[in-house]
């Protein structure tokens, strides 16, 4: 009972050092935010002041100082997580953050006797904020002195002596784990021995209950991560890892890294593309977590083409002919095929020099073939087109050989034209025969199984042809419609777009200005938000879940990033395509001649031990000899079998089980069905609250949960040619207990225990 008072007593003790610390950042953040505001207003009166010049200072003096405020009003809760106690180093120089630049300790920072004195604390948060002097009260998580807070072990500590992990609310700290990095040694801080608090951060960590959103692992990065979120930028990083290795957070986490080492640089933006919209929804609010908004823009595979969201999915069968690089020859044919429609004119009749002058059906297909003949974009052909349109009937007006003197001859031609191009019935034909096409014309031409099969002849058989031009001939987008839309963009060319007008603002009035500037020029804010609204490429790319891209979206994602650096994050064994191999060369050619740089995430922090074992049968049937990541922990709970008893219902049994779950843990439940059954299985577990959510196989991906329920593994693994990679996804989701629900086609045996799973 001492004992643990003594212990109790060095943790209270430890608690009220950290809270005088966090009051003291507090004090000096409510400073900052009192010059924010300072700036704010007297930004906005220089607004009053009557000058082109005055105005544009304004202008971009709040957005600088909204900006600053806003982010620290966003980070004024729970940003400060972490602190490090240093040995000192080999110099006393200091970097641009006020810390010591040193990496290795002094020579003499340790002493004979295994005593060493702390040289130096840091404490980590989501933004770095220094005092009146300048020197630090917490440290960027992204700056290089907080490196060793992620990238320090035992084995290979630096200057690290101890790693405190903060947990705090509001302005409240409630809790501290410390990891020692010299467990051999004892060192003092001000000449007090060094206390060691809990258990261990990570563990800690991993423990917490999950919700429907993403939070960061700032707190929690391990190692290897680190290496790979603090990776140079330059060229292509290829990030490989298996279910719960935390690649799509050290994705989210090397963004924010990147903006905070070379802004200027990342100006353009940075695009992160997520496999499912459900993904976004799930990681949108980590970054602005980590003090990083505005400059990333998160997008859903099935939502990367302006105008267009894809809320349908293609059976596996059309998704594989959708998917497939053969797309590529069948859309350049009905881009410049969508043109000869059953209503295009045959005729083309108009008046000059007093003569009637036509050109029949014939004619118009040979001018139309050799406007036809280049690459260009066929909605770019079309003054090419009108052109031979009027060479030709000028041709048959007689009048080229009326003058040998050329400026005569260049006068009569001229006039010709203008008489020509101008009549109504000229511009009526051009209109009807050579139309400006959208993606999504094209599209319903496709659907169209007689047309489709002309311009799909020796590419597509005559099965496949029949199921695409069925599925486009539904309204609904799918995710792979949406990548032939971007390719057909590309195909016809995107007509000009009319400048959007600039919304009336009410500062115009207050400058005095209106007679000397009619109109005002767009500000520096404006042109920034159009850009980034107008923005189709990027300075850097971030592709999540990159094994499931297929050929035909690495083409619609490679169009973003022409001239970007690249990060690359996926994991083989998950691949929902049916054809890796095709899907590589397509990624290959997106990323071009970049320099490759690999890491291998190999530690699963998401699922313990028992549930990664069975996870692991799976992945020897999908990819043999493919190694499964390696879990950190094992709660001792095995998961769970149960058969559907002959007679009962479907739905009842995953309810209860479900409802068994809620009772069990205190977060989220995720049951995963077959993408048939998606709507069904919502239908069965609408009463039973917020916590649980159902997910079509393909939409797991990415997401976890504190339980989940996977019902039928053998509906799930025979859905598509990657179904066993699917269903590896599926069972890969929980960090804590995992029930398998089995049906007749599963064949379990009497303990419940599904064919596919046994040993």
């Amino acid at each position: 009972m001492a004992a643990q008072e003594a212990v109790d007593t060095v943790r209270d003790r430890e608690i009220g050092v950290e809270q005088e610390h966090l009051d003291q950042v507090y004090r000096r953040l409510e400073e900052k935010i009192h010059e924010a505001e300072f700036l704010m207003n007297d930004a906005a009166q220089r607004g009053q002041v009557g000058t082109p010049g005055a105005l544009a200072e304004r202008d971009a003096q709040v957005f600088r100082a909204g900006i600053h405020l806003n982010r620290l009003n966003n980070e004024f809760e729970d940003f400060l997580f972490g602190r490090i106690d240093l040995l000192y180093g080999k110099d006393g120089k200091k970097g641009p953050d006020g810390a010591y630049t040193s990496v290795e300790p002094a020579e003499d920072a340790v002493r004979p006797d295994n005593t060493a004195d702390i040289g130096e604390t840091l404490h980590i948060g989501r933004i770095g904020v220094l005092d009146s002097d300048y020197a630090p009260l917490v440290i960027d998580w992204r700056a290089p002195a907080a490196a060793p807070f992620y990238r320090s072990t035992p084995v290979d500590p630096g200057r690290v002596v101890r790693r405190r992990v903060i947990r705090s609310k509001g302005r409240r700290v409630l809790g501290v784990e410390d990891d020692l990095m010299r467990p051999e040694l004892r060192a003092a801080l001000d000449g007090r021995e060094l206390p060691v608090i809990g258990d261990g951060a990570l563990m800690a960590a991993l423990g917490q209950a999950r919700s429907h959103t993403m939070r960061d692992i700032v707190s929690s990065i391990q190692a290897e991560q680190d290496l790979v979120i603090r990776a140079p930028a330059a060229s292509v990083t290829y990030v490989e890892g298996g279910p719960g290795t935390g690649k799509t957070a050290v994705a989210l986490h090397r963004a924010a890294y990147l903006l905070y080492q070379d802004r200027r640089r990342y100006a353009g933006g940075i695009l992160i593309v997520s496999p499912t919209p459900l993904l976004v929804s799930y990681t949108e609010g980590v970054l602005p977590s980590l003090g990083e908004e505005g400059q990333v823009a998160i997008r859903a595979v099935g939502s990367l083409v302006d105008g267009a969201e894809a809320t349908a999915y293609d059976e596996p069968a059309v998704a594989r002919v959708k998917g497939s690089s053969r797309m590529v020859h069948v859309l350049r044919k009905a881009a410049r095929g969508a043109l000869e429609s059953p209503e295009a004119p045959q005729l083309l009749r108009v008046v000059a020099f007093g003569r009637r002058l036509e050109l029949e059906a014939d004619e118009l297909r040979r001018i139309r073939h050799n406007v036809l003949g280049g690459t260009a974009p066929v909605n770019l052909l079309r003054p090419r087109a009108r052109r031979l349109l009027l060479d030709a009937l000028y041709a048959k007006s007689g009048a080229a050989g009326r003058h040998s003197d050329p400026e005569l001859a260049a006068e009569l031609r001229s006039s010709f034209d203008e008489d020509v191009s101008t009549e109504d019935s000229f511009l009526g034909f051009l209109d009807a025969w050579w139309p400006e096409l959208t993606p999504r014309q094209v599209l319903d031409a496709m659907a169209d199984e007689r047309r489709l099969g002309r311009w799909a002849r020796r590419i597509l058989n005559p099965g496949e042809v029949r199921r695409l031009a069925r599925s486009l001939r539904r309204r609904e987008l799918s995710v792979h419609d949406v990548a032939l839309l971007d390719e057909l963009n590309t195909l016809l060319g995107a007509p000009a777009r009319p400048r959007k007008k600039r919304e009336y603002d009410p500062l115009d009035q207050l400058t005095g200005l209106e007679e000397l500037m009619p109109v005002r020029e767009e500000t520096q804010r404006e042109r920034a938000e159009r850009l980034a609204a107008e923005r189709t490429e990027y300075a850097h790319v971030i592709v999540d879940e990159a094994q499931d891209l297929t050929p035909m979206q690495w083409r619609m994602v490679g169009r973003r990033g022409r001239h970007a650096t690249w990060t690359v994050v996926g994991d083989p064994a998950q691949s929902s395509w049916s054809d890796p191999d095709e899907a590589a060369e397509a990624r290959d050619e997106a990323l071009g001649s970049r320099p490759r740089r690999r890491f291998e995430l190999t530690v699963n922090y998401r699922n313990p031990a028992e549930i990664a074992e069975l996870a692991a049968k799976i992945l020897a049937l999908a990819m043999p000899g493919k190694e499964s990541p390696r879990a950190v922990r094992s709660t001792g709970v095995e998961p769970r079998f149960v058969a559907l008893r002959e007679g009962a219902d479907l739905a009842e049994t995953v309810r209860l089980e479900a409802e068994r779950l809620l009772g069990e843990v205190d977060g989220t439940v995720g049951v995963v069905v077959a993408m048939n059954r998606r709507s069904e299985a919502a239908g069965w577990l609408a009463e039973l609250g917020d916590r649980v959510v159902a997910l079509g196989s393909l939409e797991a991906k990415g997401l976890e949960y504190d339980a989940t329920v996977v019902v039928s593994p053998a509906e799930i693994a025979d859905e598509s040619p990657a179904g066993l990679r699917v269903l590896y996804v599926a069972l890969t989701r929980s960090t804590q207990a995992l029930t398998v629900l089995s049906g007749d086609r599963d064949m379990p045996d009497e303990a419940g225990v599904p064919d596919l799973l046994r040993d």
